[in-house]
């Protein structure tokens, strides 16, 4: 009961109100080992399958807000749950991973965890699930709405004319819109580059 109640207040600060016991009791069902990482810039999270030596370990970034940090979890977690109905033999984020994140994402709706637009956006993708939520444009617009002010802007949010400067201090200007990227020219360079509109940057 003690670990159980540590374990909530730790969890309390990641995850929106209600979920916490849930992923608890996927944790002790699995033994997990959950891990909650500094940011990465090229994975949200991550599963790691159990050893002789380690239990399954799922990572997730800190950075996340509570909703993407919870449905990040779910990603990972039908992850283990897929390898251990299939181990190797399926594609990683095939049908058989679809299946299951789907049912385990239904579980958590059905506790009216999520706000309506978030909840919308979950049951749009059911049939064809992403495999990231940066991969479904319409999902991460709307998680991007409830993170916490960084001064970061989304590309699309910008104008045609505007600059903009990314994490690596590099400045681009913004030439054109081409579909769903932006061309952007590199001021240092002059070299064009493009830009998906989701992509977050800081306005100059």
């Amino acid at each position: 009961m003690g670990l159980v109640r540590r374990e909530l207040e730790v969890l309390d600060d990641f995850l929106p109100v209600g979920a916490s016991e849930m992923v608890i009791a996927y944790m002790h069902q699995y033994k997990i080992h959950l891990k909650i990482k500094r940011e990465r810039k090229t994975i949200l999270g991550d599963y790691r399958p159990a050893t002789h030596s380690s239990p399954h370990t799922i990572s997730v970034n800190a950075n996340l807000n509570k909703y993407h940090f919870l449905i990040t979890f779910v990603h990972e977690l039908a992850h283990l749950v897929n390898f251990i109905q299939h181990g190797r033999r399926v594609q990683p984020h095939g049908p058989e991973w679809k299946t299951c994140f789907a049912q385990l994402l239904k579980r958590f709706l059905e506790k009216d965890i999520f706000p309506a637009d978030i909840k919308e956006a979950l049951r749009q993708s059911d049939n064809n699930l992403s495999a990231t939520t940066c991969s479904d444009p319409k999902l991460f617009k709307i998680l991007y709405k409830y993170d916490d002010a960084n001064g970061k802007h989304l590309v699309e949010h910008l104008s045609i004319g505007d600059t903009f400067r990314t994490e690596s201090g590099e400045v681009y200007l913004i030439r054109e819109k081409r579909r769903t990227r932006f061309a952007c020219e590199q001021i240092h360079s002059k070299k064009m580059y493009f830009f998906p509109g989701i992509y977050e940057v800081f306005k100059e």
